[in-house]
């Protein structure tokens, strides 16, 4: 399980995340919304070791990660795919996912252990790469792609990985209509595994209705809602403050759904001008 506990960060006067505390547990995804500049992004940062917490605390299957390094972290199991893309620009679609399946399997002490590893190394990440629907651009240098595309190889290059917590900052950002679906169904065959936690940062709320089992929701780095889809969105103080969404273009809540409470600092503060 994932546990952030008042994690919190300043920079100089500002508070970017505020005593933020969120259990992720196995088998769950979770959407991360909010305004631009709510704190989302800084959250995941303080998550996957990109910045360091000013206070507070990340915990990984019980163990303390709050001071280690990303490299730590990744070999611990947590997981991160950026809004801008991290890849090898000069290396093939498939040597870049060839790169990330090796970095997760160790070599024998013999020849034969190690040509049977690079071929299975190859059929792995062969097969990652028709999944992401990338075959046709295997021997492609990534820098040759097109942003949606190398949306899709990094999504590849983190399932190569196999973390048990998988975060997603904002995965379809600048994707095409037709590659969106890909995304979104390698996405859902995560969430089906009972083992994997996944949170997801995303800003389009179709796509966070259909995949979210739970949201939280950020606003100037506090936690001010968080519960099931429906009673989140329903919500009047996190459509009109939080969301940005005018009230016609609310989602009605399901019969008998409870709405969830704001913070009491959500209650001060009041909708958003």
């Amino acid at each position: 399980m994932l546990e952030t506990r008042d994690l919190t960060i300043r920079f100089g006067g500002h508070v970017a995340v505020d005593h933020v505390s969120a259990a992720f547990r196995p088998g769950t995804l979770t959407a991360i919304v909010g305004p631009n500049g709510a704190g989302k992004t800084t959250y995941f940062n303080l998550i996957s070791g990109q910045l360091r917490a000013s206070a507070g605390s990340v915990q990984l299957n019980g163990t303390d990660i709050t001071n280690e390094p990303v490299s730590q972290r990744t070999h611990r199991g947590l997981g991160r795919a950026f809004q801008l893309t991290q890849l090898f620009p000069n290396l093939t679609v498939l040597e870049n996912v060839r790169l990330a399946v090796q970095s997760r399997r160790r070599h024998g002490l013999d020849l034969w252990s190690v040509w049977l590893d690079h071929r299975g190394t190859l059929e792995r990440a062969r097969e990652l790469v028709q999944r992401v629907a990338l075959a046709d651009r295997a021997d492609a240098a990534a820098s040759s792609l097109p942003h949606g595309d190398q949306r899709k190889l990094e999504v590849a290059m983190l399932i190569a990985l196999e973390p048990s917590v998988y975060m997603f900052d904002e995965p379809t950002a600048g994707m095409s209509v037709d590659d969106v679906p890909v995304i979104l169904d390698l996405i859902r065959g995560l969430k089906a595994e009972a083992d994997k936690t996944v949170l997801l940062v995303e800003h389009k709320m179709d796509v966070v209705r259909e995949l979210a089992d739970r949201i939280v929701v950020l606003h100037n780095g506090k936690l001010v809602a968080d519960g099931e889809p429906e009673a989140v969105i329903a919500s009047p103080i996190v459509q009109q403050a939080y969301l940005g969404l005018a009230p016609e273009t609310s989602l009605p809540a399901q019969d008998g759904a409870p709405s969830p409470q704001p913070s009491p600092a959500g209650r001060e503060r009041g909708p958003a001008a």
